[in-house]
């Protein structure tokens, strides 16, 4: 069979990077493969930029309450003038949390934008400058994108997710119409509240 070379311009969409030999600096890709070679991505410059379904995050599902929309990321692999070697990863979601104050479903917009230092050892984390967050690479040197972004987006979270919109409803505050205005009358006079209470 004869072989056939590569278009240059169909060279940067290919994604199986165990196979392909040339790399452009700087490119971008919109497809993002399961995996990649962390310190081949650094070399190339390779930038990723594309949608994720929030579906598809398993991890990320479990602490949502709905798994509708999309994932907007962008990866840039490159050397910093220090010579250390990162993944800079943006990502924006509009994710379905639980309100802990009305256990009322909510969307909450959440950014991501940080850069990851990429590491051998869990050592090499004390030498990386004050602004990045360690990244430590498997031996084999691979990396599952997909599993940075998700990662990031679950540290973006809050710890307890709250509609800022939200209010506590009255049958939990013990407030109705009536009862704001004898708490009116009973808050500035405690003699008052006391009389209710020995009733």
């Amino acid at each position: 069979m004869t072989s056939h070379p590569v278009p240059a311009d169909r060279r940067a969409a290919l994604v199986d990077f165990d196979r392909v030999q040339t790399y452009h600096s700087a490119t971008m890709s919109v497809t993002l493969p399961e995996s990649l070679d962390a310190w081949r991505m650094v070399s190339a410059r390779r930038s990723f930029e594309g949608t994720l379904p929030v579906a598809t995050l398993s991890r990320l599902r479990e602490a949502l309450a709905g798994t509708d929309g999309l994932v907007q990321f962008e990866l840039d692999f490159g050397r910093d003038s220090l010579g250390t070697d990162y993944v800079a990863v943006q990502a924006q979601a509009r994710l379905t949390l639980t309100c802990q104050r009305t256990l009322e479903p909510f969307v909450l917009p959440v950014t991501v934008d940080t850069r990851l230092g990429l590491v051998r050892h869990e050592r090499d984390e004390a030498g990386l400058p004050p602004d990045y967050e360690a990244l430590l690479v498997p031996e084999d040197g691979r990396l599952n994108p997909a599993d940075v972004i998700e990662d990031e987006l679950l540290l973006a979270l809050p710890l307890v997710p709250v509609d800022p919109d939200s209010s506590l409803p009255d049958e939990v505050t013990g407030r109705d119409a009536d009862g704001d205005a004898e708490g009116g009358r009973h808050a500035g006079n405690p003699f008052a509240v006391l009389r209710e209470l020995k009733k």
